[in-house]
């Protein structure tokens, strides 16, 4: 009898670390987590409230999907994705509006401003959105941002010098070849 009770005091000391472990963790599988990345989708949504699908494409430190919750704006968005790069644009930013039967809206493509977003004022003359510089994403919303690749000093020098490079070995080989 005593070996038997020894036996489940062994089994219950070597089992309990692995409950308790398990017990700590509190990660739940499924759509609840939150703040969380795969590939091209961000997952900002809150368990507690209704959440819809946006993209950000272009110019941004984190272009992608997200699932953000409703009622978020284009700043939200901005922000959740990383903000602009250096080569953006910012002041040829483009929202395209999917068409949706249930909202009953039709394809749009709005214009904005990074800085009529940034200082909540009309910088430039909008006067269709005057009201509304910073819109509320609605469903399927796509916010992309304009730009171009820019070369900076540090290029330009580096282009020059493998350039000079080249140059002088091949300089090098003529006197060679010539000698």
């Amino acid at each position: 009898m005593n070996l038997k009770i020894f036996k489940i005091f062994v089994f219950t000391i070597l089992c309990i670390p692995a409950f308790s472990l398990s017990q700590i963790d509190k990660q739940q599988v499924g759509n609840d987590q939150i703040n969380t990345q795969q590939g091209g989708y961000y997952n900002y949504g809150s368990k507690d409230k209704v959440n819809i699908e946006v993209n950000i494409w272009g110019y941004v430190k984190y272009p992608g999907k997200y699932l953000i919750p409703k009622g978020s704006t284009v700043m939200d968005l901005i922000s959740f994705s990383g903000g602009p790069i250096p080569e953006s644009k910012l002041e040829d930013i483009r929202l395209f509006r999917p068409k949706n039967d249930s909202l009953r809206t039709k394809d749009q493509l709005i214009n904005l401003d990074y800085n009529d977003l940034l200082w909540d004022s009309p910088v430039s003359e909008r006067e269709k959105f005057k009201n509304k510089i910073n819109l509320t994403l609605l469903p399927g919303d796509v916010l992309i941002f304009t730009g171009e690749p820019r070369y900076f000093t540090r290029d330009n020098i580096g282009f020059i010098l493998s350039i000079s490079a080249v140059l002088i070995s091949i300089g090098i080989l003529v006197v060679s070849i010539t000698k």
